[in-house]
This record gives C-alpha cells, structure tokens and sequence, in this order.
C-alpha cells in the first residue's frame, strides 16, 4: 500500500471518493460522526469524549492517527481494538477494490477504517483528522453529528500554509452546514476564520470564553456553560493544557445530552499514551531504576510550552530531557520554552526514520537555546548515561511521536 502513491502526504479527497464509491459508500452508513481537528490536542479531547460515552454504555468507534506501537491503534471498534483478522480482510477489500489506482497510505486505512464502521453497530463514530481538516481523508461526512476544533498553531506549514489564518482556513474546513461546532481556546487570527466560515455555514459555535468555559480552581476542574457549573476532578491525562482540552470534550458531551456521571468519566477515565506518560515498568525503566521516567510525543512549539508549563508543575527534581525530532519540525520553537526546565539534553535520532532530525543537529539546537546537551547513539546509551551520572533524576524522553512509539515497543 505505501507504493501506491508517490508521496506520503498529498492532500485531496479525489482519491477517497472514488475508493469509497467502489467499496459501496461506506462513509454514509456511519454511526452519527464527531469529528475533530485542530493541531494540538485532538487525541487528548477525543479520548476523553469517548470515556465519557462509554461509561453511559453506549458502543463507540473511534479512528486516529498515528499509531505508536501498532497500526491497531488507530482503528477502534465498538470499544476494542481492532483485531489482526478483521483488519487483514478490510485491507485485502480495500486493496482489491483499489485495484492498483494511485493512493497514499493513509487515503486507503482510512477506507477500511470507514469499511469497519459501517457494518459493526455502534453508537456513536468518533474520527480524528490526520493532517488540517478540509482536504484529509476524513472529510467525506456529509453530516456529522457534531465538529470539534481544538487550538490551532503552527506546524505542517509545508502542507497547511504559512500563517496561522492559513492553517485555521485548512481546520474550519470540517465545519458543515448547520452543525454545531465546539471550538477550544483559540488565537484571534484562527478565531477570525473559524467564525467566518461558520456564519457562511449557518455553523453554530460553541466556542471557549464565550458559551464554555473550563478552569482549574482549589485542585479541581469547574467547568461552566448556559446549562450549570461542574464541579469534577482535574482530568486524568496530566498537564495544565488538559484542562482545555477537558473543557472542549465536556462541551461536546454536553451538546450530545450527556449527564453529569458522563462528564465525570470523561475527565478520570480518559487514557492516552505519549501524553506525558509516566513509565513504571519494562526494560527502559530497568536502565534507569532510580529515575522518574517519562514519555511525551509533542512536537511544535505550541506543544513545547505546554509541556514547560507541565514541568513548572510538577515538584522540583533534577530534568533531563532525551529529544529525538523530525527534520520538519520547529525545533528552535520547541525547545526554547523547556529550557529553563531542563538540566540537560541527551540528543538521539529517531530510530527507523529516514526524516529524523540528526542527533548533531538536535544537540546544536539545544545549545543555541541554552541547553547543555550531548549526544547518544541510542535511546538506551542516554538512559543509562543520565542513570549513571544522576541516578534519581527525572528523565523526558520527548520531541516526536515517532520516537514514542519506538519506546513503547522497545519498553514491552
């Protein structure tokens, strides 16, 4: 499949549409769509908005990308994880059905993941955009129940234009006609767009600061909008951004007529691995027994703050970060808010990937931003390096969702 098309990423729906016409229309016979895009947080928001459904009983697919360990990852069904079977007979559909025509990778998954959905009940289809909104894969609802956009910033300019009016332009390109929009914490250049093409739409907005609201308050999270105030526990997935990205799921639970015991599940229930996880166990915490060992996938300077702004939480402990980046991405804007958090960077390229950052180029950018940095030849090489110089340290391995995945593989 990756041989079909030239380019990994090349963004059009005429491809999509003409697959979907050969397999029968999969795409119109979805259980009712949440649809969500955004650049930062649209895992987040969607897992907490699937624990909240699923703790009122209701059966929920869910679609995203990209996987980290394993390509089930991204295909769920009626609340499991797609299984090795199913998934080898919709790919063996879609690629006889494709016969050979050009399409990229995620074009054609994204078919099977859409094959899967329309012939096993459920409640509720819950689909995470890939990459912008108005020409991905995903695109093909003509009406979803509900739009989700959480914040908007700056990354895949290569693919989503150069501003951030540009790239709200290619988010605001889910909203349709009549359907109501959850919008989270925005920029006023992306808002601007956001509401100019919801008015052409005749859209409704639920937009944060305006018909939501969500903050932490005496350790808790209250959230507020026209129906009451929630009361709930700070959300599971740690860091301060979550809370925005709980409010936007609350927001959209609401819409959907979800209770109070809904809400509340989707706040402690939520799981969402490379979300600043803390590993406990497996053989990378082996190497470094006395540390505290944690695992982000960010990677744009929007992620870099929150981040940061994680860490300026959390008790004071000697950070060491372990960075492996793509070579498309900020990196300078990355790194420059975790600098005045991190004792030192342990730089490594990302394993497998012909489009890593090298680990030169990694420790050069962590030393113009401030950062006293090294580099390794592997992942384990700096774990055991930062163990044997500080045992008891806190130790980030962060930069890329490509490297987390290849952590949680090497980790069990």
């Amino acid at each position: 499949m990756m041989a079909l098309h030239p380019k990994v990423i090349d963004l059009t729906l005429d491809r999509v549409w003409r697959l979907l016409a050969a397999l029968g229309h999969p795409e119109r016979d979805l259980p009712p769509v949440i649809h969500v895009a955004g650049t930062n947080g649209k895992g987040s928001t969607q897992a907490m908005i699937r624990a909240g459904l699923e703790a009122r009983g209701d059966r929920v697919h869910a679609y995203t990308s990209p996987h980290l360990a394993r390509f089930h990852e991204r295909i769920r069904v009626a609340g499991a994880l797609i299984d090795e079977a199913a998934l080898t007979a919709l790919l063996d559909e879609c690629w006889q059905a494709n016969d050979g025509a050009p399409i990229t990778f995620f074009e054609i998954t994204t078919c099977a993941a859409f094959l899967a959905f329309a012939r096993i009940p459920a409640d509720w289809t819950l689909l995470e955009v890939g990459l912008g909104g108005r020409l991905d894969a995903t695109n093909v609802v003509d009406r979803p129940r509900l739009t989700v956009i959480t914040p908007v910033s700056i990354d895949h300019q290569q693919f989503l234009g150069e501003t951030l009016a540009e790239i709200a332009g290619e988010k605001a390109g889910i909203l349709k006609r009549g359907v109501p929009c959850i919008v989270g914490p925005q920029a006023e250049a992306a808002l601007e767009v956001i509401e100019r093409q919801a008015a052409r739409l005749g859209a409704p907005l639920l937009t944060f600061g305006e018909h939501w609201h969500a903050r932490e308050e005496d350790s808790r999270l209250v959230y507020q909008d026209e129906t009451g105030l929630l009361d709930l526990p700070l959300p599971n997935l740690p860091g301060p951004h979550q809370i925005h990205n709980a409010g936007a799921a609350l927001a959209a639970l609401r819409a959907l007529g979800a209770g109070e015991a809904a809400c509340e599940a989707a706040v402690t229930r939520a799981e969402w691995p490379a979300r600043m996880q803390r590993l406990r166990h497996g053989p990378l915490v082996d190497l470094a027994p006395q540390a505290e060992l944690w695992l982000d996938g960010g990677h744009n300077p929007a992620a870099g703050e929150a981040l940061a702004a994680t860490l300026a939480r959390m008790p004071r402990r000697p950070t060491h970060l372990v960075v492996g980046m793509l070579n498309t991405k900020d990196i300078a804007g990355y790194l420059r808010p975790l600098a005045a958090h991190a004792d030192s960077l342990t730089a490594i390229s990302i394993p497998g990937e012909a489009n890593t950052l090298p680990a030169e180029a990694t420790e050069a950018a962590a030393r113009a931003a401030g950062i006293a940095a090294a580099t390794a030849a592997s992942l384990r090489e700096a774990l055991s390096g930062i163990a044997s110089a500080e045992p008891g340290a806190r130790i980030l391995i962060c930069g890329s969702l490509y490297l987390a995945g290849h952590v949680l593989r090497e980790n069990g």
